[in-house]
């Protein structure tokens, strides 16, 4: 008895939501809902979340770059992705402003959670992204690989030459190159539709609409 799913939000998980999130009472329902008709167990694993990424890029391999956003919605470091967890990092990919995003998106590249974005680090969430996309990308020579793309990027954003990026470097660099925030994903960045209401009516499971 004491594993079974809930079946509605605790008063303190409300209480959580409408601090961390930008979503209105109807919509945290009807997203609690949701979330429990595709993972009935109130927990998102890593293989669930990497099947929904599959999906959606069937052409190349997105298991890695899936890992990585996995680990940042995933707070608690329990491998498990609760409701709390979910809608808290979907409210900045869908709601959230432009700062706001570029913020989470820093730390979805700062994988060692030390304030910097090496270029090590760089390269490997570029290097995922491409193995996502598959031959299906078009891209200048410039751009051709992960290696030459993660070059392009420090070239504009290491305003002081040390090897890393800072926040301000990093949100300041995006925010005044709106082709450098394209490059970085930032303007598709994991996001689900905003229309929890049309998503459980669609044929597509609501979870499986996540997509970059």
């Amino acid at each position: 008895m004491g594993n079974k799913p809930a079946t509605k939000l605790r008063p303190a998980d409300w209480d959580d939501l409408h601090q961390r999130t930008k979503f209105s009472d109807a919509e945290i329902q009807e997203w609690f809902k949701c979330f429990h008709k595709d993972c009935p167990t109130g927990q998102l694993t890593l293989e669930e979340f990497k099947s929904i990424y599959a999906q959606f890029f069937p052409a190349g391999d997105s298991s890695i770059f899936a890992e990585h956003v996995f680990k940042h919605f995933n707070t608690n470091g329990n491998n498990k992705i609760s409701f709390c967890d979910f809608l808290s990092g979907l409210s900045i990919t869908a709601k959230g402003d432009l700062k706001q995003k570029l913020e989470w998106t820093f730390g979805l590249y700062d994988a060692d959670k030390d304030g910097y974005i090496s270029r090590q680090e760089m390269l490997i969430i570029v290097d995922s992204i491409y193995k996502m996309i598959g031959p299906v990308m078009q891209l200048p020579e410039d751009e051709s690989t992960p290696e030459k793309r993660t070059n392009k990027i420090f070239s504009t954003y290491d305003i002081d030459r040390d090897g890393k990026l800072s926040p301000d470097e990093f949100i300041s660099g995006a925010l005044s190159d709106p082709s450098i925030r394209h490059l970085l994903n930032v303007d598709k960045i994991q996001t689900m539709t905003t229309d929890p209401v049309r998503s459980s009516e669609n044929n597509h499971s609501s979870t499986t609409r996540l997509h970059t």
